[in-house]
């Protein structure tokens, strides 16, 4: 039960129709498309659309996106991945003869793989959609055109990216305005974008991969250096594919499968499963936590990559003999030593979730990698480009060393869950590397201690990750002490530590209960 003395956001609860987004502006527009007889995944990509416009520093349509769908709230979920890949002159021993050892953080071409984004937008529409791509991008395009008022966490994420954000002359001149971050509560707005929103709303998938957007595309990546071609674009195309499962909890959870780091958040819920989480201290609960973070991460790094090009041995990573192997691993009363990361630090997403009057869920995320992705921007389409490819290595031999073609290893993940063969939960959390933790920390939070969807988003948050404990300040004091007698070396965050949203299908009593974390500037609405 809700403790109404202590303040926090109530759950949402709509008879008919639901939608989480991170912005509050996404969440009216994807309001308004299922009150008007659209579908979960209408709503997904025209909020979407809307959030590549207001929350510009975390996702945009020059990025990837992974989708899981339950149709009608059937237990069959469908998969999405549109994530994209390398150039296809990507070739390992192209940089080894360059003397390129590791790809940049920020401007460096050679981290851009083809956006994957609109592709999956238009193959989720034409499958699960009742209105087209150009009805479906006006409220981004007007947004993009006339203006946006800045919000409270947009701003503030904002403000920190100025120094790379100069650096590239097209991103200057239009993230900003004046030479400065645009201050919270002041309109923003970006033309060039709105023109090739309207372009895609003419032309659909084709006026993104083909044509002049692409031209101009390829054209600032090859004046920087990259290696990307016009045929990389045109061949660029979306692939439905089978999700992976796991047991938690006497539920189905469904990920999406690798080159997502969904298998990583499955072998951390299949470790928990293997406790009973709701009698642990809070400190007890975060030092699981970490150690099931800890042993999953570092399978991660060494198996997870694009399975059309390395042999990625899913079964055996989820089977119960591995699983209790690593679970054995685990001192309740100590940190054990962390294995190095092998992947960059990286925090910046958007996630939604939906679900219709039909029943049919979208469990959604879309993403440009880091804050501005790349901070390249395509010089007159205002398309900016991510940097998912900072995930590749330059290492021969490596699963995720760059190859022509390759998708690198994505930290992206929606989550669905599923009982007795019905949705229960489109979820999902933001915060780069931190997804799979946040998934566990999630259903364990919602299924094992009883919260409702909000209080499971709101609940204080930790993360096992560079050889030290990141912890927001919402602990008890008394926690951060036990947990640094178990011998964690504790980061305490300035900022939150990601995002979240979910929608819980309640058949039982006909409702749908709808949260949206309060660490990011939107909010669950439904009618």
């Amino acid at each position: 039960m809700r403790d109404l003395h202590l303040p926090g956001r109530s759950p949402v609860y709509a008879p008919n129709a639901a939608i989480a987004t991170s912005h509050p502006l996404a969440s009216q527009v994807g309001l308004d498309v299922l009150k008007s007889g659209g579908t979960a995944v209408d709503a997904a990509v025209a909020a979407c659309a809307v959030l590549c416009v207001v929350e510009p520093h975390m996702t945009g349509i020059g990025g990837d996106c992974f989708a899981l769908v339950a149709p009608k709230g059937s237990g069959d979920i469908v998969a999405m991945n549109g994530s994209g890949r390398a150039p296809g002159k990507a070739e390992l021993s192209w940089f080894q003869e360059k003397g390129i050892t590791e790809l940049g953080a920020s401007n460096d071409p050679h981290t851009v793989t083809v956006p994957g984004a609109i592709g999956a937008w238009t193959a989720l529409l034409e499958r699960f959609g009742s209105k087209s791509l150009g009805e479906l991008l006006q409220p981004a395009i007007k947004y993009a055109e006339e203006g946006y008022p800045v919000s409270s966490r947009v701003g503030s994420d904002w403000a920190d990216a100025v120094e790379k954000l100069s650096k590239n002359p097209a991103a200057k001149a239009a993230m900003l305005p004046n030479g400065k971050a645009p201050a919270i509560g002041t309109r923003h707005s970006q033309p060039k974008l709105a023109a090739t929103f309207k372009i895609l709303a003419e032309k659909g998938r084709d006026g993104f991969y083909t044509g002049a957007v692409a031209e101009d595309m390829v054209a600032s990546l090859n004046k920087l250096g990259g290696l990307h071609s016009l045929e990389d674009f045109a061949n660029a195309a979306p692939e439905w594919v089978e999700p992976i499962t796991g047991k938690f909890a006497g539920h189905d959870v469904f990920e999406c499968p690798p080159n997502g780091q969904g298998v990583c958040a499955l072998m951390i819920l299949s470790i928990l499963d293997r406790h009973d989480v709701a009698s642990l201290s809070q400190a007890d609960r975060v030092h699981l936590i970490a150690e099931a973070t800890k042993l999953a991460y570092a399978q991660r790094d060494r198996y997870v990559a694009d399975p059309r090009q390395v042999d990625v041995p899913v079964d055996w990573l989820l089977s119960d003999a591995h699983i209790s192997a690593l679970d054995a691993m685990i001192d309740p009363n100590k940190a054990g030593a962390f294995e190095p990361s092998d992947f960059p630090v990286h925090k910046d997403t958007i996630y939604l979730s939906c679900v219709d009057k039909d029943g049919t869920a979208i469990s959604f995320i879309n993403s440009i990698f880091s804050d501005f992705g790349s901070c390249i921007m395509s010089e007159n389409t205002g398309v900016m480009l991510h940097n998912r490819g900072k995930s590749f290595h330059l290492v021969e031999g490596h699963p995720n060393a760059i190859a022509p073609n390759k998708r690198p290893m994505h930290t992206i993940i929606p989550g669905m869950l599923v009982k007795d063969g019905r949705a229960v939960a489109p979820f999902g959390v933001m915060g780069g590397q931190y997804q799979s933790t946040g998934h566990a920390t999630f259903l364990s939070n919602l299924l094992m201690r009883g919260m409702d969807p909000q209080e499971a988003l709101d609940d204080s948050r930790s993360f096992a990750t560079e050889g030290t404990l990141q912890v927001e300040s919402t602990f008890a004091p008394e926690t951060y002490a036990a947990l640094e007698k178990k011998g964690h070396s504790l980061t305490r965050m300035p900022k939150p530590i990601g995002g979240g949203q979910a929608v819980l299908i309640d058949e039982k009593n006909g409702v749908l209960v709808a949260g949206s974390d309060p660490r990011k500037d939107g909010c669950a609405l439904g009618y």
